[in-house]
């Protein structure tokens, strides 16, 4: 290095030697950088290649476990229909509520208790209520 250093203070001279020198070291930076930004960029390749190689272990994996349990469901799925068919339990109607009518509201007191202790089954218009409540007239 010292023996570059004296020749190219020789060659180049004491007042242009800075300025090259700079020159040089800016150029190497670069130099450096564009190595780093390639050995990033094989080590990011040779990773992606790992990352497939794993998806790929784990997607056989994974077909593997699909298939296992799609030939133990159709095994359970025939061993039930030979149970179920063996069995041949007799059917019965749906349930069907005894005087579900939709159109009618039940209330939960009967009517005969309602007329019995007077309670109100009939809402009253303003009037009738002020009619009903008003004492009688005398004569």
């Amino acid at each position: 290095m010292a023996l570059i250093g004296a020749v190219a203070l020789v060659v180049i001279g004491p007042e242009k030697l800075p300025r090259v020198a700079r020159t040089v070291g800016a150029l190497l930076g670069k130099a450096q950088r564009y190595v780093a930004d390639v050995k990033a960029e094989v080590n990011r390749s040779m990773d992606l290649e790992e990352l497939k190689k794993m998806r790929e272990t784990v997607e056989d994996a994974a077909r593997n476990v699909e298939n296992s349990i799609q030939t133990s469901a159709s095994d359970f799925e025939k061993s039930w229909t030979d149970a179920t068919d063996a069995a041949l339990e007799p059917e019965f109607p749906s349930y069907k509520h005894p005087n579900k009518n939709w159109r009618l509201k039940q209330g939960a007191m009967p009517h005969w208790y309602k007329a019995r202790n007077g309670v109100r089954t009939r809402a009253l218009s303003g009037a009738a209520r002020v009619a009903r409540f008003r004492p009688p007239r005398v004569r």
